[in-house]
Order: C-alpha cells, then sequence, then structure tokens
C-alpha cells in the first residue's frame, strides 16, 4: 500500500473513531438534559418550577467550579434557558468529560435538595431518577 493510501486509511479511520465519539458526546448530553427535564417535572408540583430553577442554578454554579466550561451567565435563570446551553456544552466535551461534569452537577443538586427538605425526602422524591447519586450523599450514621 502506497503512502497515500495509508494516509487515506488512517485519516477515514480517525474520522470515523471522531464520528463515533461525537455521537457519545451527544447521545450524553441528550440524556443529561432528559434527566433534568425529569427532575423539574418531577419537584416543580412540590417546591415550584422558580424553586426547581434556583436550586439549578446554584447546583450548577457549584459544579462550575470543577468544571469552568458550565459558567453560565446570570441573565440566564431558568431552567428553560439554561438546559439548551447545558446540553451545548456537555456536547462540546469528550462524553466521559460530560458524563463526570453531570453527575457532579446532580450531586450538587441533591446536596442542596437535600439541605432544604432532608435526605428522605429527596430520597423519596428522586430516588427512581438518581439511585446512585443517591448513595453518594447519604447522610453517615451516627454512632452510640
Amino acid at each position: 500500500m502506497s503512502k497515500v493510501g495509508v494516509a487515506q486509511t488512517t485519516t477515514a479511520g480517525a474520522t470515523a473513531l471522531e464520528q463515533r465519539e461525537e455521537s457519545a458526546t451527544n447521545t450524553t448530553a441528550e440524556a443529561a438534559i432528559e434527566e433534568w427535564r425529569n427532575v423539574g417535572a418531577c419537584l416543580a408540583p412540590i417546591i415550584g418550577a422558580r424553586g426547581v430553577d434556583v436550586l439549578f442554578s446554584h447546583a450548577l454554579h457549584q459544579t462550575a467550579a470543577l468544571f469552568p466550561w458550565l459558567v453560565m451567565s446570570a441573565k440566564h435563570k431558568s431552567s428553560d434557558a439554561l438546559l439548551p446551553i447545558l446540553k451545548a456544552r456537555l456536547a462540546s466535551q469528550e462524553a466521559a468529560i460530560a458524563l463526570e461534569a453531570n453527575l457532579a452537577l446532580r450531586l450538587a443538586f441533591m446536596k442542596l435538595l437535600a439541605s432544604l427538605i432532608g435526605h428522605s425526602l429527596t430520597q423519596r422524591l428522586l430516588g427512581p431518577l438518581w439511585t446512585v447519586a443517591l448513595q453518594a450523599i447519604e447522610p453517615e450514621p451516627h454512632d452510640e
């Protein structure tokens, strides 16, 4: 095979790999946004849409300390405005980084919610959605 043939094969392989990575990242971003919409639908009847927006914005602000590319403009306050931006930002990262950032965001959100309504109620409300994240914030048992 000539050098040109090897270069074309290598380029085609790299392009296919990039397309798979882009597809995985887009799938990750879409799944994350769907999760956040489900959380909003679950919590809005209890704490109100504005309450969900405030918690989400605060959790996003906390998470941006670890993932600076998540910093959002202060003018975007509602989930309706933030979710499309979050989706685009997650999609712009590698899939593993997007997953890690979304998990950090979920943990920050859950901690904030648990600090307001308690761990038990948080677990009952969001348990079906986020079992793994809930386990990460379980309170330590008290020694007696």
